[in-house]
């Protein structure tokens, strides 16, 4: 096995960079109540953490039997926007691994531009991506298809094969996998260990592990 050295690190957002998983599943259960069709969070953490509003709204309209306007999630985003500015931190250690970080690193998310950005603010990470930032809105697909990240990729001018991705979710380390990068499944959060094994994936529970993981990545 030869070296390849990594060139660029894509983290995701949401349960990598900012601690938010925890906050959306809470939020997510509130939401399909008031809808009418209510899921637990177990539920939620199993087929919602990491994917996208497509597959969100989906598994929605088929519990209720019939199909959401357009624009349904908006008359809830002030319950997301409270929560967050009441209790989003930056995941534990993650500020360290950012601050020795030499790698040029970007962020793609299957959340909005807009929500990406704000809660990075939040948690003051946002200066360390210097616009660095790419959502599934921005491509056809997002995960677990591999387009977010093939984006990614070819936005920051790195091979996919020369790129790591940091991943929290079943969904983003599926797609890291189909972009042919590397990936790094943190199993600190919700999702477990489990979930996240499989072919060219390192799992690991402690963020600051990460850049001795980096520095040993193989090809």
């Amino acid at each position: 096995m030869t070296q390849s050295p990594v060139e660029l690190v894509i983290f995701d957002c949401d349960g990598v960079l900012v601690d938010s998983e925890r906050i959306c599943v809470k939020v997510d259960a509130i939401v399909t109540a008031d809808l009418g069709c209510p899921f637990t969070e177990a539920e939620i953490i199993e087929r919602f953490v990491g994917s996208s509003d497509e597959v969100y709204t989906a598994a929605v309209e088929e519990r209720l039997g019939r199909r959401l306007e357009k624009d349904w999630q908006r008359k809830y985003e002030h319950l997301y926007r409270t929560a967050f500015d009441a209790e989003l931190t930056a995941v534990d250690g993650i500020a360290e691994v950012l601050n020795a970080l030499t790698t040029p690193a970007c962020v793609a998310s299957n959340g909005d531009h807009d929500g990406i950005r704000r809660n990075l603010e939040i948690v003051a990470l946002s200066d360390h991506f210097a616009g660095n930032i790419f959502s599934a809105h921005d491509v056809a697909t997002g995960k677990p298809a591999p387009d977010l990240f093939l984006h990614a990729a070819r936005s920051m001018g790195v091979d996919p094969g020369r790129c790591a991705v940091i991943e929290d979710s079943a969904y983003g380390v599926q797609a890291a996998r189909a972009a042919g990068m590397r990936a790094f499944g943190y199993c600190g959060g919700l999702t477990p260990a489990s979930r996240l094994e499989g072919p060219g994936t390192t799992v690991f529970d402690d963020m600051r592990e990460l850049p001795e993981l980096l520095a040993a990545a193989t090809h």
